[in-house]
């Protein structure tokens, strides 16, 4: 066996042996080989610094036997630089008679153990056994907290705790950390890119950009010049060089909406390019070399997508290594409450109001009953409108919600506030219908483009609010 093999997995418990000495450094890494270790040996602690990076050697499941007085950098300098990267790492010294004293001293300052030349066997294997024990607790103690923390910021982004919402964050941990292609599936407003960005915040490539691209949104003749990106002069209207989206998507995350409103030839050269990984921009005969994970959503089921003939069969096997339904609000119980609270917070400081004293047990059924065709994207609108209304609690949701009051309730409210009242409702109610489509709302309500718009701002309706997924739960 070599002096340094390649580092191996942090699951594979290692003994790294640090001595000068090369016959006692080749007695003893023969020895521990026949007691079943794997060992790497390195003639100088600067060796092996230069072999293995801080961020490998954190996560190893190793421990270190080392010299103590070697040329360059000696065992005590070597425990010091260690204890900076990692303090928990066990380093055991290997002393002569007359360097106890030092090596008492060395415990203090954190080394695991020492032991002296010339040392039994029986006695190392014994130490190494021990330091190896220690070490797999700490990493698994590492990893629990680092799941915790990540748990918890899921739960702060996906907000729920029904059956589907706790099986679908299970299964965001498992896949998150790999690159494995994921296809989602849910109703519009039911929080896809929510989930995208989850699996983009706890993914190795986290640090990196996270791209959203709704195929549907954009029209046909620019799709591929918004994907592949093109060169100047590539086609009339190209005055300037563009990157695309998955070149600007490079060690990050794209997320494709709506994958199957993407035109057939779009999806055999997206193929092609998660093929390859490879991408070159129109109009020019460089590839440029790609690393991104890709996270795909439709809303239908993909099987009627396939036998309609909308998605491709070879696109939708690449695209789905893992696929994740996401079940609509209706049927996430008790999720619609909480979402409904987490929402009421979010507008309390975006509107500035106060937040209600009490939700009555009435508004809370209702809430529980309704089927939120809309979803999520629904709930939070109908969160911003219950605590913007200026009702009393108990004919808030009714009103909200489409339930005629009888005429004495609305006599506390002049007539222009109660027309006010309807016009600002109406105009929601459509854009909600509608999903934020200003032509449908303008045909549907028989006003002009400029009559709606001033409408709008004056009852404070953003068209973007009725369009984006804001929040899974």
């Amino acid at each position: 066996m070599s002096d340094h093999s390649d580092t191996p997995s942090p699951r594979s418990p290692v003994v790294i042996l640090i001595d000068d000495e090369q016959s006692l450094r080749d007695s003893t890494r023969q020895w521990l080989e026949l007691s079943d270790y794997t060992v790497e040996a390195f003639s100088s602690a600067d060796h092996f610094l230069k072999s293995w990076p801080v961020s490998e050697l954190r996560q190893a499941y190793v421990t270190l036997v080392s010299d103590v007085k070697m040329p360059g950098t000696s065992g005590l300098q070597l425990l010091e630089q260690l204890q900076e990267m990692d303090e928990d790492l066990p380093v055991i010294l290997m002393t002569g008679h007359g360097d106890v004293p030092m090596a008492v001293n060395a415990l203090k300052q954190g080394a695991y153990d020492f032991i002296e030349k010339p040392f039994e066997p029986e006695r190392l294997l014994e130490q190494i056994s021990r330091a190896l024990e220690k070490r797999l607790l700490v990493l698994s103690n590492r990893t629990l907290r680092r799941t915790l923390a990540a748990a918890e910021g899921l739960d702060a982004r996906l907000i729920g705790q029904s059956v589907p919402m706790r099986f679908l964050k299970e299964e965001i941990m498992d896949i998150a950390p790999t690159m494995a292609p994921v296809l989602l599936q849910g109703e519009t407003g039911s929080g896809k890119e929510v989930v995208a960005q989850s699996l983009h915040a706890h993914s190795r490539h986290a640090d990196g950009p996270f791209v959203a691209l709704n195929c549907a949104a954009i029209p046909e003749q620019m799709l591929e010049s918004e994907l592949f990106g093109h060169e100047k002069g590539a086609f009339t209207g190209a005055h300037s060089k563009r990157i695309g989206k998955l070149e600007a998507v490079n060690e990050g995350t794209l997320f494709l909406d709506e994958l199957s409103s993407m035109p057939l030839d779009s999806q055999a050269k997206l193929l092609r390019v998660l093929e390859e990984r490879q991408v070159t921009p129109l109009g020019s005969n460089k590839a440029r070399t790609l690393n991104f994970r890709l996270v795909a959503a439709i809303q239908e089921d993909p099987q009627d997508a396939l036998s309609s003939g909308r998605l491709r069969k070879d696109l939708y096997y690449r695209v789905s290594t893992v696929f994740l339904p996401i079940v609509p609000l209706r049927e996430r119980g008790d999720d619609a409450i909480l979402l409904f609270r987490h929402f009421l917070g979010l507008a309390s400081e975006t509107f500035g109001r106060p937040l209600p004293e009490q939700i009555s047990s009435g508004t809370l059924q209702q809430l529980r009953d309704y089927d939120w065709p809309g979803n999520v994207r629904e709930l939070r609108n109908f969160s911003e409108r219950y605590l913007l209304s200026s009702r009393p609690e108990e004919q808030r949701s009714d009103i909200l919600f489409g339930k005629k009051l009888p005429i004495e309730q609305d006599t506390s409210s002049s007539l222009q506030e109660q027309v006010q009242f309807f016009e600002r409702r109406t105009i929601e109610d459509s854009l909600i219908r509608h999903k934020g489509n200003i032509s449908a709302v303008m045909e549907e309500l028989a006003v002009p483009r400029r009559t709606l718009n001033e409408k709008m701002q004056r009852y404070d309706l953003k068209r973007d609010s009725f369009l984006k997924d804001e929040h899974t739960g």
